[in-house]
């Protein structure tokens, strides 16, 4: 039988690691759930992707920055796409940072 699920809830409590969940893979899309609580990447670590990336602020807010493009400030309702092979790092994150990330 076909469920819905919500994506609000449950959130799982606060850890010192980001939460990621894979709602749904089929190829090479991924759709995850990331749950932040103040985490942030290392002063030294930069992702950079194989796939694009859009993602999406649910709840919180958080700061990227990218490379080349600089700071960029996410609210809740912000979305951006980040290109394949853009390096990016997260400055910071909100206590109950929720996104929504598509990978394709």
């Amino acid at each position: 039988m076909i469920m819905p699920h919500n994506i609000f809830t449950p959130l799982p409590p606060a850890s010192s690691a980001e939460i990621i969940e894979t709602l749904h893979a089929v190829g090479s899309t991924r759709i995850e759930r990331i749950v932040s609580h103040g985490q942030a990447s290392a002063p030294s670590y930069w992702y950079d992707q194989e796939q694009d990336e859009w993602v999406l602020v649910l709840r919180g807010e958080a700061t990227l920055q990218l490379e080349p493009g600089g700071r960029v400030e996410l609210r809740a309702g912000d979305h951006l796409v980040i290109p394949k092979h853009c390096r990016h790092r997260v400055e910071r994150t909100t206590a109950e940072t929720l996104w929504l990330a598509v990978y394709g």
